[in-house]
C-alpha cells in the first residue's frame, strides 16, 4: 500500500460523478503535506507516468478537472467505474499500477474470421521485381 493509496480508496467509495476537493482535504486524507510540485498544473495532469498520486486517482476511475492552483482546489471527475483510463488499444492502466497484467478485452476478437489458404506465402513479394530495387 503506497502513501497515496488512501486517495484511491476515498475516491472509489464516492458515488457521485464529481468529487470536489481542496488540497488541504487531500493532505488530511493522506496524513501528510502534498509535495511542493502541487503548485504546478502538470502535477495534476492525467498522464499515468506523471507521478505516483496520478496513478491512484486513475486507478479509482477518476480524472482531474477544474484544477485551481491559486485557490488550491480541484474536481475529480469519474470517467469509468473502477478503471484507470478510458479503454483503448494501448496497454491497460492495471499494468502500470502493478499486479498481474491482463489481456485487453478486445484481444482475440477477430479469431476465426479470416482463413489463409495453405498455398499462400505471406512473405512472398507481390511484384516479381520487388527484390530488385537497386541495379546490380
Amino acid at each position: 500500500m503506497g502513501k497515496y493509496s488512501p486517495l484511491r480508496s476515498y475516491l472509489m467509495a464516492q458515488t457521485g460523478e464529481r468529487v470536489p476537493m481542496s488540497f488541504s482535504d487531500i493532505e488530511k486524507l493522506l496524513g501528510e503535506k502534498l509535495p511542493a510540485s502541487k503548485q504546478y498544473p502538470a502535477w495534476w495532469s492525467n498522464n499515468p507516468s506523471n507521478n505516483p498520486m496520478t496513478k491512484e486517482w486513475l486507478a479509482a476511475g477518476f480524472q482531474t478537472e477544474s484544477v485551481n492552483i491559486a485557490g488550491e482546489n480541484l474536481v475529480f471527475r469519474r470517467v469509468q467505474p473502477g478503471s484507470g483510463t478510458s479503454k483503448g488499444f494501448g496497454e491497460s492502466a492495471q499494468a502500470e499500477i502493478g499486479g498481474t497484467p491482463t489481456r485487453h478485452p478486445i484481444f482475440g476478437c477477430m479469431k476465426g474470421t479470416l482463413t489463409i489458404l495453405p498455398e499462400v506465402d505471406l512473405t512472398e513479394p507481390v511484384e516479381q521485381y520487388w527484390g530488385k530495387v537497386y541495379e546490380d
